[in-house]
């Protein structure tokens, strides 16, 4: 007897099933549209690639079987009340876990409107998957129960920063910048405070804050840095008002360091040139040549296969913390044995991912993820002295110093109200 076509039937069967099983499906608010369209555009596709990894492993194992995940976006517009309009639309469709990262205003307003959500329709519970919403009030004085971060905070990025800074002679006067909201407004104020404790001789010699988005030419604020004498400026800012912040520098000649949380993508290594090599750091959870080359790199193995999936270099956008994040909220599902999000919040805590190259946890105090850290030093691949470029731009970034996750975590000030 031919047992062949017996199997492929079961097998076809088995993938029916699969897929009409109903979907858990994750819900992101992020801006699609405007002047941070690539930075939203991107977390799409890294959040995708997260799923289909869960997916093809079968999907999320739960008593009455497995459920493919499925990703449904909106677009904010990068705005507070836009995201909360998204807020009651996933809410309407049951939808039990929002994602969203890039505005720690927008996530501030979502954890509090979730936060009120729960308490009103308990049967209908939400949570927060923060992966880039860096403000340390999320799990200090505003942290929630239904609040995780992935990413590490600006306050502990600042601190790898500082760090490597400490050690750099070269920094005498420093210029801060960075967007005027939470993020940015609290940003200048770590950076002066850790900079005062460990290089009190450091001169800080220019602090600006400027509308989010809303800037097109940076020249002016490029010109108020040359004319301070600043030989070092420490930014956060993030997609096109970083792009336009370095290439302003470039254009006008400013060969001067940066400091940097986001310096290595959306399109700044190429707007910087050869003007950024050995200049511009950057700071990450990982990043592309993290494995050093090395010919049995699991890093490596892991970027390549990004690639394969997205190979336009336009897309060449790719974070751990977004996969990461997807991975353990798979983990967290098939641990409560529910979509439940009090029972999966449960699971998050305490929470471990592991994989070939990298180690992270769910610190349960205040729900920030701990997690090493790498600051980065911009390079030019065609010297030899990396592997991989950052989207086509010829400039990629190796390791200049690793901080492992008992020199990255910092206390927290949670108080937390836990559910009954």
């Amino acid at each position: 007897m031919n047992i062949k076509p017996l199997f492929a039937t079961v097998l076809l069967a088995l993938g029916a099933a699969a897929s009409a099983a109903e979907p858990i499906r994750i819900g992101m608010i992020d801006g699609l549209s405007g002047p941070f369209a690539n930075a939203g555009q991107a977390v799409v596709r890294n959040l995708n690639y997260a799923i289909e990894q869960v997916n093809a492993r079968g999907g999320v194992k739960l008593p009455d079987g497995r459920h493919p995940l499925e990703l449904v976006t909106y677009d904010n517009k990068q705005g507070v009340e836009e995201a909360l309009t998204g807020l009651r639309h996933f809410a309407d469709q049951h939808i039990h876990f929002i994602a969203q990262g890039n505005s720690s205003a927008v996530a501030l307003a979502l954890s509090e409107a979730i936060e009120k959500h729960n308490s009103r329709v308990p049967d209908q519970r939400m949570l927060l998957l923060n992966y880039a919403a860096v403000d340390p009030a999320l799990t200090n004085e505003k942290c929630s129960f239904w609040h995780f971060r992935f990413d590490a905070n600006s306050d502990m990025r600042m601190n790898a920063l500082t760090e490597v800074i400490k050690t750099d002679r070269s920094a005498r006067r420093v210029y801060l910048i960075g967007q005027d909201y939470s993020f940015g407004q609290h940003l200048a104020k770590v950076a002066r405070a850790q900079l005062a404790a460990k290089r009190p001789d450091i001169a800080i010699v220019g602090d600006d804050l400027h509308p989010i988005g809303k800037i097109k030419d940076f020249s002016p604020y490029v010109a108020k840095i040359r004319a301070s004498g600043a030989d070092t400026v420490i930014t956060g800012n993030w997609g096109n008002d970083l792009t336009l912040l370095v290439k302003a520098a470039r254009d006008a000649g400013l060969n001067i360091k940066f400091y940097t949380f986001y310096g290595n993508s959306l399109g700044a290594p190429a707007a910087i040139g050869d003007a950024g090599v050995g200049r511009v750091r950057a700071v990450a959870e990982w990043h592309p040549n993290a494995g050093q080359g090395a010919s049995d790199s699991a890093s490596d193995a892991y970027y390549r296969a990004f690639r394969r999936r997205y190979p336009q270099s336009e897309q060449d956008y790719v974070h751990l913390r977004m996969h990461l994040m997807i991975d353990m909220l798979a983990g967290a599902i098939e641990k409560a044995g529910s979509s439940d999000a009090l029972a999966v919040a449960k699971a998050l805590e305490g929470a471990v991912f592991r994989n070939a190259f990298h180690e992270a946890s769910m610190r349960a105090a205040d729900h920030q993820l701990q997690q090493p850290l790498y600051v980065s030093v911009m390079r030019k691949v065609a010297d030899g002295s990396v592997q991989f470029d950052n989207e086509g731009s010829g400039y990629g970034f190796r390791t200049e110093r690793y901080l492992p996750t008992s020199f990255s975590a910092l206390p927290t000030s949670c108080r937390m109200q836990r559910p009954r």
